[in-house]
């Protein structure tokens, strides 16, 4: 069986496709072999220039009138034009149908047709009539079905091809990535694993690594995969991003910000808000609230319709108690995004901050009309409605939050005062033995919020 697993895309293709283009400027001679021509053609269909693919195609039936292996080019084409029942009806009409890249393009036409059954059974037979290559077969078709999405099958015929050769490395990747893709993280490990025992230098395989650690939260693992990518390849950059991102759910901040700080480095003349933005979190976490806005501001500066850069802002800003500059902020990142339940929240503590409170209460109730998920929130308003003295109301609240959250502080300690003010002590009592069983300290507190209640007698409760 004639195969050709890859057309290559090297020094000798560019000379060749150089040579092409001298052709038609009128510089150099109009004639190439077949295979200069396939060349040429997969040259231009690998960067997307169909229309130059279709045309070094004539050229090449002028010059070889019904070659096999250029009409299978022109199946490419069209199958990269997205007009695969042409593609399908050339294939159909090749004569040299048993030849490898034609079953391989077949197969692709067949799976994008949604003829999964036919395409299967030209993989099979593709794969039984191989013995001493079959790990690569096992490969190639594969990867036809991983450009399909179809993870579970392409995992099948990858861990066919593994059992024939265990040291294709090649095939491990994608073995790896099928198992990741599949949620089978355990197995995508020991694959990858099994490249580093291979190859030790292999810095892709400990970068996934790293990300599988990373999936499965076992941070201190992911961080020493991420090291060893690292220590392989000092400009790999990803690595330091994934490095930094560790670091931070590790809370160690000021590391995470120097992995940050290398990842800018080497990324320097690409776009790097979102970066900025990393760092500026770690600022924020560390409480060095000016240093986190100025990276918020960094961001702004290339990305100006940044919502979390600008929320981001805000947030520090409310955390300096300058609640009319972190408002104007919040503002801004609402138009972005309306309803961001997060940002709601923001604006209204702003409010309360500025004594504000039935803008603050407006606020809140936005955000849980948009996200009612939301424990803290509904113990924000629950508060409100005490303060106010809408007891019945505040109960309601209180209890939604319990509902949501019942480890929220005190949430049973306020519950029992608004029963209380609202005349039914025997809940107050009931909720009152809740709290103090948390805290000791908490019917001291309750005097303190009814203090009428001093002739009750606590020990009983």
């Amino acid at each position: 069986m004639n195969r050709k697993l890859l057309f290559p895309v090297d020094d000798e293709s560019s000379d060749i496709v150089k040579r092409y283009e001298q052709f038609l400027s009128g510089k150099a001679n109009g004639y190439f072999d077949v295979e200069e021509l396939e060349n040429i053609v997969e040259y231009y269909l690998r960067r997307g220039r169909t229309l130059e693919s279709n045309k070094v195609l004539e050229l090449g039936l002028k010059l070889h009138p019904n070659n096999t292996a250029l009409n299978t080019k022109r199946a490419k084409i069209y199958l990269a034009t997205g007009d695969v029942p042409k593609a399908l009806r050339i294939l159909d009409k090749l004569t040299e149908s048993t030849d490898y890249e034609v079953v391989l393009l077949k197969i692709e036409v067949l799976l994008r047709l949604e003829r999964t059954r036919e395409a299967r059974v030209l993989a099979d037979k593709l794969i039984a009539n191989e013995s001493e290559d079959m790990d690569n077969v096992c490969l190639d078709v594969a990867l036809l079905y991983l450009g399909e999405a179809d993870y579970f099958t392409a995992l099948k015929f990858l861990e066919k091809g593994e059992k024939h050769n265990n040291l294709n490395v090649d095939l491990l990747y994608e073995l790896a990535f099928c198992y990741e893709q599949n949620e089978d993280f355990v197995h995508a490990i020991a694959v990858d694993n099994r490249i580093i025992a291979i190859d030790p230098f292999a810095s892709e395989a400990w970068f996934n690594l790293g990300q599988l650690y990373f999936a499965l939260q076992e941070f201190p693992k992911a961080l020493e995969a991420y090291d060893y990518a690292l220590a392989i390849d000092a400009n790999d950059s990803m690595s330091y991003l994934q490095k930094g991102h560790v670091l931070f759910q590790l809370d160690e901040f000021e590391k995470a910000i120097e992995a940050y700080e290398e990842h800018k480095e080497i990324t320097s003349n690409n776009p790097v808000w979102q970066t900025d933005i990393f760092i500026a979190e770690c600022y924020e976490k560390l409480e060095k609230y000016p240093e986190s806005i100025k990276y918020y501001n960094l961001s702004l500066e290339s990305h100006p319709e940044n919502y979390d850069a600008l929320t981001g802002i805000g947030i520090c800003l409310l955390e300096q108690e300058k609640y009319a500059e972190s408002m104007s902020y919040i503002r801004r990142a609402l138009i972005i995004n309306e309803n961001a339940a997060d940002s709601w929240v923001y604006m209204a503590e702003g409010y309360v901050g500025l004594n504000d409170i039935d803008n603050a209460l407006k606020a809140y109730l936005k955000a849980i009309s948009i996200e009612p998920d939301q424990p803290d929130t509904l113990m924000a308003i629950a508060n409100i409605c005490l303060e106010r003295m809408d007891y019945e109301l505040a109960i309601t609240y209180y209890l939604a939050a319990k509902e949501q959250d019942d480890t929220l502080e005190f949430i049973d300690l306020f519950i029992s005062v608004s029963y209380y003010k609202t005349g039914k002590v025997n809940k107050a009592i009931v909720y009152l033995h809740k709290a103090i069983a948390v805290d000791e300290s908490a019917a001291a507190l309750f005097l303190e919020l009814c203090p009428e209640a001093i002739n009750l007698n606590l020990e009983d409760f």
